[in-house]
């Protein structure tokens, strides 16, 4: 008769999916910081791969979405082809898509920053307004400088992001389940059919 092993614990698969996931984060930071022109390559690749695959997607639904009226579908096919171009270029020229990429960011908080201003004078916002106002300075303010120096905000998100990452990796191991009597017997248990 085939001796059976019993599952492991849950608190035991928690504790080494939270090790695992925090090991992950500290090896990404570290790998960020000590290769920073590999990690800008890898995200500059990512970026382009990921104009293409979006672009490809908008084709697909441009072409099979029943529900969309014709000038949807003309719309998000020829918006998809646009993006695949986009993506084929950013592929062509690693470097520039790292700058398109800070542009998008910057744009991206701009426009974040007139929102909550305009939450702020609407009382639209979850926020106190006046707090909703002072965010969207600071966004409208980040994005600006952003937008105007891209190569130093690329290298800046760089290490920033390195440092975060190995903070975050290092606080997750703080947060670790406690191993409980119970799955420290049956991680005994599961051994002891296996050793006899």
């Amino acid at each position: 008769m085939a001796a059976t092993s019993a599952a492991p614990s849950p608190v035991v698969l928690e504790r080494g999916f939270v090790i695992a996931s925090a090991l992950s984060a500290i090896a990404l930071g570290v790998a960020a910081l000590v290769w920073p022109g590999a990690t800008l390559f890898t995200v500059a690749l990512l970026f382009g791969a990921y104009l293409v695959v979006s672009g490809i997607f908008r084709l697909v639904i441009a072409f099979t979405a029943d529900s969309l009226t014709a000038g949807v579908r003309w719309l998000v096919g020829i918006l998809g082809a646009l993006i695949i171009v986009a993506g084929i270029v950013a592929l062509n020229n690693l470097a520039g898509s790292l700058v398109v990429l800070a542009y998008v960011i910057a744009f991206g908080w701009i426009f974040d920053g007139i929102a909550s201003i305009a939450g702020g004078f609407t009382g639209r916002t979850a926020l106190p307004r006046w707090l909703a106002v002072v965010a969207g300075l600071v966004s409208i303010i980040a994005g600006v400088v952003v937008l105007f120096l891209p190569g130093l905000a690329i290298v800046t998100f760089l290490i920033f992001g390195g440092w975060m990452l190995i903070a975050i990796g290092v606080a997750t191991l703080f947060t670790l389940p406690p191993k409980t009597p119970k799955a420290e017997a049956a991680k005994a248990d599961a051994a002891a059919p296996a050793a006899s």
